[in-house]
């Protein structure tokens, strides 16, 4: 159970550092909420990569499936759509944006693990 603890905080910590270096090497010009859709699913495939080079290295973890990464890109999408003004007023706390899918991203990822 530790094991996947460490492994939560490597993928938060690289999907927060990662994804938005990999966004703009992909020179990605979309404004608005569709940019933080685009920010879900490229943290989403970042914590999925991340478990992948993860269960190489250490013993405990298993690989990840492609039902792991479609379930990862879900709760990435879930978290993107809390960010969205409409339902972000309902949202007792204030987080920055990338807190909310990449916490949904991990979240579908221990779900298929």
């Amino acid at each position: 159970m530790f094991v996947y603890l460490v492994l939560a905080a490597l993928q938060f910590a690289a999907a927060f550092l990662g994804a938005p270096s990999a966004i703009q090497v992909m020179r990605l010009s979309i404004g608005g909420d569709a940019q933080n859709f685009i920010q879900a699913g490229v943290s989403a495939v970042v914590v999925w990569i991340i478990g992948v080079v993860a269960s190489l290295a250490i013993q405990d973890v298993r690989m990840p499936t492609s039902s792991t990464l479609v379930s990862t890109l879900i709760g990435a999408l879930i978290g993107a759509a809390l960010t969205l003004p409409a339902v972000r007023q309902y949202i007792p706390f204030n987080a920055p944006p990338p807190v909310f899918w990449i916490t949904g991203a991990i979240i579908g990822y221990m779900v298929r693990r």
